[in-house]
């Protein structure tokens, strides 16, 4: 078993969340979004963030506008459409839920150990 593709797995698996999460707070920048994926070690690259966003888009959970840019081409801001607030509340809910089943399965077997 090779643990560098469970890890990335286990990152593919809350990416959506995560993206969705942060555009949450406010409208932002592609290259914006994936800087603090990076950052967070979410190991993302533009070829696997921009499809996903197109996909968010298509599936109407996102929206966006064109800005102009006083250093280069117009820059598209994304932002969370209602359906994408309702959609991110949801997937909330799911992942509150993961986080408790995940720490009473692993609290159990640190206990009995």
């Amino acid at each position: 078993m090779n643990l560098e593709n469970t890890q990335v797995q286990m990152r593919k698996g809350i990416l959506e969340y995560c993206i969705l999460h942060i555009i949450s707070r406010g409208e932002v920048y592609a290259s914006d979004l994936l800087e603090e994926l990076t950052a967070a070690k979410m190991i993302v690259v533009e070829g696997t963030l921009y499809p996903l966003l197109t996909r968010l888009k298509n599936a109407g959970l996102l929206e966006y506008k064109w800005v102009e840019s006083k250093s280069g081409p117009p820059r598209k801001y994304y932002k969370l459409t209602l359906e994408g607030q309702e959609f991110l509340e949801k997937l909330t809910e799911t992942w509150e839920e993961l986080i408790h089943s995940t720490e009473m399965i692993t609290a159990k077997s640190k206990a009995s150990s």
